[in-house]
């Protein structure tokens, strides 16, 4: 197959309340959809989308993102700038060229998926965003009563068994109740915290002491510095899994006391390829690897429930954040509003 089409375009989306972003919140999300098409043998038309969306830019205070994507939006499209005309009339495979070729993990990321939606090898999963399985986010947003909160996990589902609970947000007192508060409404879920790397070792001992350690699954990121999980596991024996620390381009997978699971953003880490070597290095360590969103539209998290499927179709991805977008795109999650590509800016064709 070889390219005969390729079309930017850029999105920017008001969100209806905010999202945690680490400590830090956002009101907005932007990235681009690039737009492949090719013909085939037969001279049939084929055409698929990708969304690129580094986890980048400002928070709600105006402060730079910080612990996620290290590229920007700007560096991914004056990139593109440059590789898409170079990929006209070409095989469809030099998109995995350039994926490997890119600094950048969430270009790098989005060729290779785009390869692979194009050659048909995610086509098997069929997804409904109404209806995909997800683990529930429950964070307390800014300026909401904890009833709000409590009624959230009342509505849970009764399948629903575990949910993953933001941690390190306010005082230790407050959320060491608000875990046993969420463990009174429903005793029988199982919690995924995600602390960020928001305690000091001494914090992280003192706040898992607290909790019953048999409805925890794991807790992600405990510590300030990483280098002190392992301690955080010796003094508490509570399970931890690794986030963050994956986003840095330096980190090589090494095996520590109580890791349990990798929890693995596509957008910030790269190319399918570099993701299968991780997962395999992991499983075979025993440690799990989960697939979780970096806050993509509809259009992205639809891939990434789909690479679920085929990649890990035995673990629940988190992929719950869809709730706060105002609209979708290209594919629909079931809100009011759903844009197409002539609701968004295009920024270059190419044929």
């Amino acid at each position: 197959m070889k390219i005969n089409t390729l079309e930017l375009y850029q999105y920017q989306l008001p969100l209806d309340k905010c999202l945690p972003v680490g400590k830090q919140r956002i009101d907005g999300r932007k990235g681009v959809v690039l737009s492949l098409g090719v013909l085939d043998e037969a001279m049939t038309p084929h055409i698929e989308q990708v969304e690129l969306a580094p986890l980048s830019g400002l928070d709600i205070e105006g402060n730079p993102i910080n612990g996620f994507s290290q590229e920007t939006l700007e560096q991914i499209i004056d990139e593109l700038a440059i590789t898409l005309p170079q990929l006209i009339g070409k095989p469809v495979d030099l998109l995995l060229e350039h994926s490997e070729k890119t600094l950048y993990p969430s270009l790098a990321f989005g060729l290779s998926l785009l390869h692979a939606k194009i050659n048909d090898q995610l086509t098997g999963h069929h997804i409904s965003l109404q209806n995909m399985k997800s683990i529930p986010l429950i964070y307390r947003a800014q300026d909401e009563a904890l009833s709000v909160l409590h009624d959230r996990v009342r509505s849970l589902a009764a399948e629903v068994h575990s949910i993953k609970v933001k941690v390190a947000q306010t005082s230790l007192e407050e959320e060491i109740k608000l875990i046993h508060e969420i463990l009174a409404i429903r005793p029988d879920l199982k919690l995924r915290l995600d602390a960020n790397r928001g305690f000091t070792l001494e914090q992280a001992i003192e706040f898992a002491a607290c909790l019953p350690l048999h409805a925890i699954e794991y807790i992600e990121e405990p510590c300030i510095n990483p280098q002190d999980n392992p301690a955080f596991y010796q003094a508490i024996e509570m399970p931890w899994a690794l986030d963050e620390s994956l986003n840095d381009p330096d980190y090589q997978f090494e095996m520590h006391d109580g890791l349990t699971a990798l929890v693995v953003k596509p957008m910030l880490i790269g190319s399918l390829e570099k993701l299968q070597r991780l997962q395999s290095e992991a499983e075979h360590a025993g440690v799990r690897f989960i697939l979780s969103s970096s806050l993509e539209s509809s259009l992205g998290i639809e891939a990434l429930a789909k690479l679920s499927q085929s990649m890990t179709p035995d673990e629940v991805p988190g992929l719950d954040t869809l709730s706060a977008f105002s609209a979708d795109i290209l594919i629909s999650s079931g809100k009011p509003h759903l844009l197409g590509l002539d609701s968004i800016k295009l920024i270059n064709r190419y044929q």
